[in-house]
């Protein structure tokens, strides 16, 4: 429950600051990030300090070295929640402590067996693990769409026009192709010559091109 409690309370907190003062605080993904920051520094920070004995406990017995695990996954949860804070990092983080969500929710299904309190039972807890997961989705498919797109290593970026001979505007993209077309003209007409004897290459060959000396 206090994990969704720092959730929502710091998410709300980062958007009615975005809407007082600063303006690129008011989109909902970036909220979520700062939320999901604070929620995974108190839950990372659990499993060293705190609640390590409980979550320790929590691992099933199936699993080996339950302390090992748990410390892993406590280190991964610290890193995450950082590298939600920078933007660059921020989608693959989320997209990473999503699939960390994933990995741990056996261990919330095997807590909820010997859970007393309500939000510990396994319906609460499946809720409330979905909405990190949502919060996560939004926060990965976010950082996708601002990230622009590549292909085959290329970034697809704008041509500026250029003035053509005509006063004209030529895209360069269209210069730039023939450009190629030429080094292709180029590469053929020096297989031609390549055919023609050195004592003809003084001369006009008739059939080929006369290849200026560099």
């Amino acid at each position: 429950m206090e994990p969704l409690i720092v959730l929502v309370g710091v998410t709300c907190i980062v958007l009615i600051t975005g809407g007082w003062k600063a303006r690129p605080l008011r989109r909902l993904p970036t909220a979520l990030r700062g939320g999901l920051a604070a929620m995974f520094l108190l839950t990372g920070g659990a499993h060293f300090v705190g609640m390590r004995d409980e979550l320790i406990a929590m691992v099933p017995p199936v699993l080996p070295a339950p302390e090992v695990l748990v410390t892993v996954s406590g280190l991964f949860e610290l890193v995450g929640a950082l590298a939600l804070l920078w933007a660059p990092t921020s989608g693959p983080a989320a997209g990473a402590l999503g699939l960390l969500l994933l990995a741990l929710f056996p261990a919330n299904v095997y807590a909820s067996g010997t859970a007393t309190d309500w939000w510990d039972q396994l319906i609460p807890r499946t809720i409330t693990q979905l909405i990190f997961l949502s919060a996560t989705g939004t926060v990965m498919v976010d950082r996708l769409r601002a990230t622009p797109l590549r292909w085959h290593g290329r970034k697809a970026t704008a041509v500026p026009a250029t003035k053509g001979a005509g006063g004209g505007s030529r895209d360069s993209s269209a210069i730039a192709l023939t450009g190629k077309r030429r080094k292709a003209d180029a590469g053929e007409w020096t297989a031609e010559s390549s055919l023609v004897s050195p004592r003809e290459r003084g001369g006009q060959v008739p059939g080929f091109r006369r290849i200026p000396n560099p």
